[in-house]
């Protein structure tokens, strides 16, 4: 049998396999339909083992895909920080090339604008004026003095947090400042855009954004703690803006060192003199120009400085760059300020902003947020040592935030609702307690920031809602599921108190909006079932039929603590109850049960209402139907059903509200003294109540 079996494998799984001449060839040999289902028992048995094969070897592989899918994740990390690291190595590259040719650059510059100095500001100016009469609300951009155009054109701004497109601008890029404009949909006149933000270059800082089409050609202006996203007709274009904005900011910046220079030492022969104290109670004269050869800069290592923490950002030597900071402003602290410190201090200025933009970068969301709070502490720890506690704050939460919506994003929606919370759950409170242990390592010494993530906590906290919500309560789940789901979240949220973090209050007023929609729902479920059951009612026992039944019946009534129960059983299997009072007391029992389970004193008056309206349907029903009753035998049961209501439904329910709640309800003690009278004065009504 096993020959035959593997024959047949290898002619089915043959290269010149047909199936249509195998089919006839087989009908030609066989006698008759015996042979015909013998074949085709062991063509099924084949697929089968065949299926079975295929299984085994998924699941056996199955880890293997699950590393692989890794390490390609892991690698593309690793590629894309490469090529962040040989972008910023050709940068610096660049800008040592920049300020080797500095020198020639400024002497060209300088021939040249002796050459043609008015009519290349004055072009550049009426350019910029012509172009600014474009541009509704911006009239006064001309006030500032030697304020020209650079470089303007159009560009698609884009929202940062989900990348929608949200109108086009035109941008122009100034000496000093950048203009950006939005298109006016009617227009008049030669007016075509109107004013929208107005940034100083030092204000900002320019970041490439990585291609990821169809979102290609974009860069991202950083201004604390803001940032816009713009895109570029074509790569040429980027390109175009990111080194213009970037040779525009470096301009600027040599343009004022060179002011500050001009001014601290002028070319005027006699402010030597000048400056000489002529006070004749001095009994030495002093030099203005000792306190500079007072501070020693010719160290070997403080010539090198600048060059040093180039190389420390290139290669990503984040301590070693802060190390550096650290050790010459040690060493100027109690040193004399004069031109060459000043000098020193602008240099090395430079670098501390490249610094922080290549730190900044690694706490932007748009990097990975693979690693977990842990992966941040580098680049916050650095910043924090460069004294911008408050910007590695704000950086780190926003990190943090993204994570934990992207994490709750990816998060796959199952088919069952309270599985799916837990996964919820344990995602992001798992996530909220790291970072919280985090923030405290790294800010130990910074109590101010504390303030910022607890309001970092109750923003997290309403992401993390409104996808419980939109799981639980608009999917219209039953009460005790959704009463489950939130026992689960409150829970979790006791684990923060570890950390002496309590948002239970603020997860309680996130949901009490939704919980009180679904109680209300709830409670007009109970009431329409129990009109539609009264209107059917016939006033007769209930017969179960079989004593398993009976026993069945007997432990649900006792487990909705209505211990007195068996009294109202008959012989066999009657009970002497109506079957629409007895259904009542259940759906009535678990509403209470389940409205405990959610129940915070928010909600102390809706359940209490929704009780108070849920037992008066059933009361007034009793109490019409013994007023229309006129048969003595049906009154009697009738009577026997009141009976139970008063004397152990409604003691029961006040005695397990008072449990769960911890205080009495007056209402539904107040409910029950009206409804005796049923028992004593059948003929009375329930008007009053």
């Amino acid at each position: 049998m096993t020959d035959q079996a593997n024959k047949l494998r290898k002619q089915l799984e043959s290269a010149n396999f047909d199936p249509q001449n195998y089919v006839k060839h087989l009908s030609q040999q066989s006698d008759g339909d015996r042979d015909l289902q013998e074949h085709r028992q062991k063509i099924q048995t084949l697929a089968d083992e065949t299926a079975q094969n295929l299984k085994k070897n998924v699941y056996k592989n199955y880890r293997q895909f699950i590393e692989t899918a890794k390490e390609i994740s892991y690698l593309e990390s690793e590629m894309y920080q490469l090529s962040h690291i040989l972008t910023e190595q050709k940068s610096i590259m660049e800008s040592i090339t920049q300020s080797l040719l500095s020198t020639d650059k400024d002497e060209t510059a300088k021939e040249m604008l002796a050459a043609f100095p008015k009519e290349t500001e004055e072009v550049k100016q009426r350019t910029l004026t012509t172009l600014l009469e474009k541009v509704e609300g911006c009239k006064n951009i001309m006030d500032t003095p030697g304020r020209y155009l650079v470089y303007n054109g159009d560009l698609v701004e884009y929202d940062v947090d989900n990348m929608a497109q949200l109108q086009k601008v035109h941008a122009f890029l100034m000496n000093d400042c950048l203009l950006i404009a939005t298109w006016l949909a009617n227009r008049h006149g030669t007016v075509k855009y109107k004013y929208n933000a107005l940034y100083d270059l030092e204000s900002f800082a320019i970041v490439n954004v990585k291609d990821h089409p169809p979102m290609k050609d974009m860069f991202k202006i950083l201004m604390f703690p803001e940032s816009r996203i713009f895109q570029a007709e074509n790569s040429k274009i980027k390109k175009e803006w990111l080194e213009i904005l970037d040779e525009t900011k470096k301009n600027k910046v040599t343009k004022e060192k060179h002011k500050t220079e001009e001014v601290e030492l002028p070319n005027s022969p006699v402010r030597p003199e000048v400056l000489v104290s002529t006070n004749p109670f001095d009994d030495e004269e002093t030099n203005p120009f000792d306190s500079e050869e007072a501070v020693d800069l010719g160290l070997e290592w403080i010539q090198e400085l600048p060059e040093d923490l180039d190389v420390c950002i290139a290669q990503r030597d984040f301590e070693g760059a802060v190390d550096l900071l650290d050790k010459l402003n040690e060493y100027l602290k109690d040193q004399p300020v004069n031109t060459r410190v000043k000098e020193l201090r602008v240099k090395v200025d430079e670098r501390v902003r490249q610094l922080t933009e290549v730190l900044v970068f690694e706490l932007s969301p748009d990097r990975s947020l693979r690693g977990g709070p842990k992966a941040t502490r580098r680049a916050v720890s650095q910043l924090i040592r460069l004294g911008q506690s408050t910007k590695a704050c704000e950086l780190f939460l926003k990190n943090r935030a993204a994570a934990v919506q992207t994490a709750i994003r990816q998060l796959r929606i199952e088919g069952a609702t309270l599985l799916y919370i837990h996964k919820l759950c344990n995602i992001f409170f798992t996530s909220l307690l790291e970072t919280a242990k985090e923030f405290e390592m790294d800010f130990a010494g910074n109590t101010g920031c504390y303030s910022a993530f607890v309001v970092w906590s109750r923003s997290s906290m309403k992401t993390f809602v409104d996808a419980f919500s939109g799981q639980v309560f608009d999917s219209k789940e039953s009460l005790s599921t959704a009463a489950e789901c939130v026992k689960v979240a409150k829970e979790h949220c006791k684990q923060l108190s570890e950390i002496g973090l309590d948002l239970t209050f603020t997860l309680q007023s996130l949901l009490v909006k939704d919980i009180k929609a679904a109680l209300q729902s709830y409670k007009e479920i109970i009431i329409e079932a129990t009109k539609h059951r009264n209107s059917e009612e016939m006033w007769r026992k209930m017969n179960l039929m079989t004593p398993e039944a009976l026993t069945k019946l007997k432990e649900e009534m006792r487990s909705c603590g209505m211990s007195s129960f068996n009294q109202y059983t008959g012989d066999d299997c009657w009970v002497n109850l109506s079957y629409t009072i007895v259904a009542f007391t259940k759906q009535m029992m678990v509403f209470l049960e389940e409205g405990l389970k959610l129940y915070f004193p928010e909600l102390h008056m809706v359940l209490l209402e929704s009780l108070r309206e849920i037992i008066l349907v059933a009361v007034q029903h009793v109490d019409y139907s013994l007023r229309c009753e006129q048969e003595a035998e049906k009154k009697a049961f009738i009577l026997q059903n009141a009976s139970f209501l008063h004397d152990t439904v409604l003691p029961v329910v006040e005695k397990r509200f008072e449990e769960g709640v911890g205080k009495p309800a007056k209402q539904l003690q107040d409910l029950r003294k009206s409804a005796r009278h049923i028992r004593v004065n059948p003929d009375s009504t329930m008007s009053q109540v």
